[in-house]
Protein backbone atom coordinates (compact mmCIF):
# COMPACT_ATOMS: atom_id res chain seq x y z
CA UNK A 1 0.00 0.00 0.00
CA UNK A 2 1.27 3.44 -0.87
CA UNK A 3 1.85 6.15 1.36
CA UNK A 4 -0.30 9.86 1.29
CA UNK A 5 2.80 11.46 -0.22
CA UNK A 6 2.84 8.74 -2.69
CA UNK A 7 -0.32 8.89 -3.46
CA UNK A 8 -0.09 13.01 -3.64
CA UNK A 9 3.11 12.58 -6.14
CA UNK A 10 1.15 10.29 -8.39
CA UNK A 11 -1.98 12.78 -8.25
CA UNK A 12 -0.06 14.92 -8.99
CA UNK A 13 1.70 13.52 -12.30
CA UNK A 14 -1.59 12.14 -13.47
CA UNK A 15 -2.90 15.48 -13.16
CA UNK A 16 -0.49 17.99 -14.83
CA UNK A 17 0.88 15.35 -17.44
CA UNK A 18 -1.86 16.32 -20.13
CA UNK A 19 -1.54 20.20 -19.34
CA UNK A 20 2.50 19.92 -19.31
CA UNK A 21 1.83 17.86 -22.73
CA UNK A 22 -0.83 20.47 -24.42
CA UNK A 23 0.96 23.70 -23.06
CA UNK A 24 4.28 23.00 -23.03
CA UNK A 25 7.41 23.18 -20.85
CA UNK A 26 7.10 27.27 -21.30
CA UNK A 27 3.28 27.93 -21.82
CA UNK A 28 2.65 25.65 -18.11
CA UNK A 29 2.00 28.06 -15.58
CA UNK A 30 2.25 27.83 -11.63
CA UNK A 31 -1.61 28.83 -11.95
CA UNK A 32 -2.13 26.32 -14.16
CA UNK A 33 -1.15 23.67 -12.02
CA UNK A 34 -2.82 24.81 -8.95
CA UNK A 35 -5.83 25.24 -10.40
CA UNK A 36 -5.61 21.36 -12.12
CA UNK A 37 -4.48 19.71 -9.11
CA UNK A 38 -6.79 21.76 -6.56
CA UNK A 39 -3.53 22.07 -4.69
CA UNK A 40 -1.24 25.05 -3.45
CA UNK A 41 2.15 25.92 -4.94
CA UNK A 42 4.21 24.45 -1.67
CA UNK A 43 1.91 21.33 -1.64
CA UNK A 44 3.16 20.83 -5.18
CA UNK A 45 6.72 21.83 -4.50
CA UNK A 46 6.69 19.89 -1.28
CA UNK A 47 6.51 16.77 -3.62
CA UNK A 48 8.59 17.90 -6.42
CA UNK A 49 11.84 19.57 -5.99
CA UNK A 50 10.74 22.06 -9.14
CA UNK A 51 8.90 22.52 -12.30
CA UNK A 52 11.96 20.50 -14.51
CA UNK A 53 11.19 18.27 -12.30
CA UNK A 54 7.52 17.95 -12.49
CA UNK A 55 7.76 18.59 -15.90
CA UNK A 56 9.74 15.10 -16.28
CA UNK A 57 7.76 12.81 -14.17
CA UNK A 58 4.71 14.43 -16.37
CA UNK A 59 6.89 13.31 -19.45
CA UNK A 60 7.52 9.94 -18.34
CA UNK A 61 4.17 9.48 -17.37
CA UNK A 62 2.91 9.49 -20.68
CA UNK A 63 5.83 8.18 -22.60
CA UNK A 64 5.29 5.12 -20.19
CA UNK A 65 1.68 4.88 -21.03
CA UNK A 66 2.35 5.13 -24.97
CA UNK A 67 5.27 2.76 -24.69
CA UNK A 68 2.94 0.81 -22.96
CA UNK A 69 0.90 0.63 -25.62
CA UNK A 70 2.92 -0.02 -28.81
CA UNK A 71 4.25 -3.26 -26.37
CA UNK A 72 1.05 -4.47 -26.18
CA UNK A 73 0.81 -4.18 -29.84
CA UNK A 74 3.87 -5.41 -30.94
CA UNK A 75 4.01 -8.69 -28.20
CA UNK A 76 0.62 -9.49 -29.83
CA UNK A 77 0.07 -13.34 -31.03
CA UNK A 78 1.13 -13.74 -34.86
CA UNK A 79 3.74 -12.85 -37.07
CA UNK A 80 5.96 -10.35 -37.24
CA UNK A 81 4.68 -8.97 -40.51
CA UNK A 82 1.32 -8.98 -38.33
CA UNK A 83 2.74 -7.45 -35.55
CA UNK A 84 3.60 -4.73 -37.30
CA UNK A 85 -0.39 -4.57 -38.78
CA UNK A 86 -1.31 -4.49 -35.12
CA UNK A 87 1.26 -1.38 -34.66
CA UNK A 88 0.30 0.56 -37.68
CA UNK A 89 -3.90 0.31 -36.91
CA UNK A 90 -2.91 1.26 -33.43
CA UNK A 91 -1.51 4.62 -34.78
CA UNK A 92 -4.66 4.77 -37.50
CA UNK A 93 -6.29 5.53 -34.53
CA UNK A 94 -3.72 7.34 -32.77
CA UNK A 95 -5.21 10.58 -32.50
CA UNK A 96 -7.94 9.15 -30.32
CA UNK A 97 -5.21 7.32 -28.31
CA UNK A 98 -3.38 10.55 -27.26
CA UNK A 99 -6.33 12.92 -26.44
CA UNK A 100 -6.38 12.00 -22.42
CA UNK A 101 -2.48 12.94 -22.47
CA UNK A 102 -3.16 15.92 -24.28
CA UNK A 103 -1.97 15.30 -27.71
CA UNK A 104 1.40 12.68 -29.04
CA UNK A 105 4.09 13.77 -25.90
CA UNK A 106 6.80 12.87 -28.45
CA UNK A 107 5.66 15.40 -30.66
CA UNK A 108 4.96 18.01 -28.11
CA UNK A 109 7.13 18.28 -26.09
CA UNK A 110 10.78 16.76 -28.32
CA UNK A 111 9.24 20.04 -29.97
CA UNK A 112 8.71 22.65 -26.97
CA UNK A 113 11.68 20.77 -25.18
CA UNK A 114 14.09 21.33 -28.16
CA UNK A 115 15.56 24.70 -27.29
CA UNK A 116 14.79 24.99 -23.70
CA UNK A 117 14.81 22.03 -21.64
CA UNK A 118 17.56 19.58 -22.26
CA UNK A 119 16.53 17.32 -19.81
CA UNK A 120 13.15 17.37 -21.31
CA UNK A 121 14.61 17.14 -25.01
CA UNK A 122 17.24 14.15 -24.12
CA UNK A 123 14.02 11.99 -22.32
CA UNK A 124 12.15 12.91 -25.19
CA UNK A 125 15.15 11.25 -27.48
CA UNK A 126 15.05 8.62 -25.31
CA UNK A 127 11.86 7.50 -25.94
CA UNK A 128 12.36 7.54 -29.83
CA UNK A 129 15.17 5.53 -29.36
CA UNK A 130 13.26 2.75 -27.24
CA UNK A 131 9.97 3.26 -29.96
CA UNK A 132 12.29 2.40 -32.95
CA UNK A 133 14.50 -0.60 -31.34
CA UNK A 134 11.10 -1.98 -30.40
CA UNK A 135 10.01 -1.96 -33.86
CA UNK A 136 12.88 -3.00 -35.04
CA UNK A 137 13.04 -5.94 -32.57
CA UNK A 138 10.04 -7.46 -34.48
CA UNK A 139 11.45 -6.54 -37.88
CA UNK A 140 14.75 -8.58 -36.82
CA UNK A 141 12.41 -11.69 -35.54
CA UNK A 142 10.66 -11.76 -38.95
CA UNK A 143 13.82 -11.99 -40.77
CA UNK A 144 15.30 -14.55 -38.36
CA UNK A 145 12.00 -16.41 -38.70
CA UNK A 146 12.10 -15.91 -42.47
CA UNK A 147 8.79 -14.21 -42.40
CA UNK A 148 9.70 -11.23 -44.34
CA UNK A 149 12.63 -9.58 -45.74
CA UNK A 150 14.29 -6.01 -45.82
CA UNK A 151 15.79 -3.80 -47.92
CA UNK A 152 17.79 -2.17 -45.00
CA UNK A 153 18.66 -2.91 -41.89
CA UNK A 154 15.78 -3.67 -39.09
CA UNK A 155 17.21 -0.35 -37.26
CA UNK A 156 17.11 1.76 -40.28
CA UNK A 157 13.70 0.22 -41.65
CA UNK A 158 12.62 1.19 -38.35
CA UNK A 159 13.52 4.49 -37.69
CA UNK A 160 12.07 5.32 -41.64
CA UNK A 161 8.53 3.33 -40.77
CA UNK A 162 8.64 5.86 -37.15
CA UNK A 163 9.57 8.69 -38.97
CA UNK A 164 6.81 8.40 -41.69
CA UNK A 165 4.23 8.09 -39.05
CA UNK A 166 5.30 11.03 -36.78
CA UNK A 167 5.71 13.50 -39.73
CA UNK A 168 1.64 12.14 -40.34
CA UNK A 169 0.87 13.15 -36.94
CA UNK A 170 2.56 16.44 -37.27
CA UNK A 171 0.71 17.17 -40.05
CA UNK A 172 -3.02 15.84 -38.84
CA UNK A 173 -2.31 18.31 -35.13
CA UNK A 174 -1.43 21.17 -37.11
CA UNK A 175 -3.88 21.04 -39.81
CA UNK A 176 -6.62 19.08 -37.06
CA UNK A 177 -6.91 16.98 -40.57
CA UNK A 178 -6.67 13.31 -39.46
CA UNK A 179 -6.40 12.28 -42.86
CA UNK A 180 -2.89 13.18 -42.87
CA UNK A 181 -2.49 10.35 -40.54
CA UNK A 182 -5.22 8.02 -42.19
CA UNK A 183 -3.22 8.08 -45.23
CA UNK A 184 -0.28 7.57 -44.18
CA UNK A 185 -0.45 4.23 -42.58
CA UNK A 186 -2.49 3.55 -45.41
CA UNK A 187 0.53 3.92 -47.37
CA UNK A 188 2.65 2.07 -44.36
CA UNK A 189 0.64 -1.11 -45.08
CA UNK A 190 0.67 -1.45 -48.72
CA UNK A 191 4.70 -0.32 -48.20
CA UNK A 192 4.90 -3.67 -45.77
CA UNK A 193 3.03 -5.84 -48.38
CA UNK A 194 5.17 -4.48 -51.18
CA UNK A 195 8.77 -4.31 -49.90
CA UNK A 196 9.08 -6.87 -46.96
CA UNK A 197 6.23 -9.34 -46.77
CA UNK A 198 7.94 -12.55 -48.69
Amino acid sequence: MSTKAERTTAYIIETVAPIFNKLGYVGTSMSDLTEATGLTKGAIYGNFENKDSLALAAFEYNSKKLLSEIDDKLNSSGTSLQKLFVLTNFYRHYDTFIEELGGCPILNIGIDANHNNSQLLAATREAIKTIEGKIALCLENGLNNNELRLPVTPLQFSKQLFTMIQGAVAMATITGDRKYLLNTVTYLDQLIVREIKK
